[in-house]
């Protein structure tokens, strides 16, 4: 893995390694998004993952001493953060967002057996993954990004051609293509959450999600200055507000 990832707001006890480079094919999407229930050999044949591959590759992503970063930065200096939290009795992935200014988190979800989500609508999900900054650190590839996020993805106003969207996505990540269109539908099928609808209420111009469970149901990085809301806002959209 790669070099050491300073997180202040984020627990400090073990080391943070920057992992993007873990993210080199099938074997990693197959642990990263296979969460239904089939028959392990022929979900990761599906994928296209070597069982070698993978069960190497899941040795790195628990690593109890050296936790596992991957770091999707987009619009206005905010970057989207997974972070698997390998504690020897707790171990989980946190999804959320940071900004240097910010002081504080911004909880998208987590997924430890006590799942709290959704932590991202389509239309924030397809902004983030298409607004690729110049010359920022973490994952660059639009399709990569759109996967490491994916499990935080709830929402009831899905577009006709999601599941394209997912299938593309993950034939670019090595997905045979005779398998891309299956697996994607797989995924959006068995979501973790709820479909909720995300709304813009009075007082913060961030949507907030429908679900109760979902640390979304308030103002994302709740506390922020009206600002930084602003550019958060603007940031999830992919664009300027209307």
């Amino acid at each position: 893995m790669g070099d050491q990832v300073h997180i202040p707001e984020y627990e400090q006890e073990f080391e943070l390694v920057a992992a993007e480079e873990l993210v080199t094919g099938p074997a990693f999407w197959y642990l990263h998004l296979c969460w239904w229930h089939e028959e392990p050999e022929a979900v990761r044949e599906r994928f296209g993952a070597d069982t070698a591959d993978v069960d190497a590759l899941y040795e790195q992503l628990a690593d109890e001493e050296h936790w596992p970063v991957f770091r999707v930065p987009f619009g206005r200096g905010h970057t989207a953060v997974v972070a698997h939290r390998n504690f020897p009795e707790d171990s989980g992935i946190d999804y959320f967002v940071r900004h240097p200014e910010w002081g504080r988190l911004g909880h998208l979800g987590q997924m430890d057996g006590h799942d709290r989500g959704p932590g991202l609508s389509w239309r924030e999900l397809t902004a983030i993954a298409a607004a690729v900054p110049d010359g920022a650190e973490g994952l660059t590839d639009p399709a990569e990004r759109l996967l490491m996020l994916l499990p935080m993805l709830g929402d009831i106003d899905m577009p006709h051609d999601a599941a394209a969207v997912v299938a593309q996505a993950l034939t670019d990540c090595g997905t045979p293509q005779e398998h891309a269109q299956d697996v994607a539908g797989k995924i959006l099928d068995n979501s973790f959450w709820q479909l909720p609808s995300w709304v813009v209420r009075d007082g913060s111009p961030i949507p907030v999600c429908g679900s109760d469970h979902s640390p979304r149901a308030l103002p994302l990085a709740l506390g922020i200055t009206s600002d930084q809301a602003g550019d958060l806002a603007d940031a999830l959209s992919g664009g300027p507000r209307t």
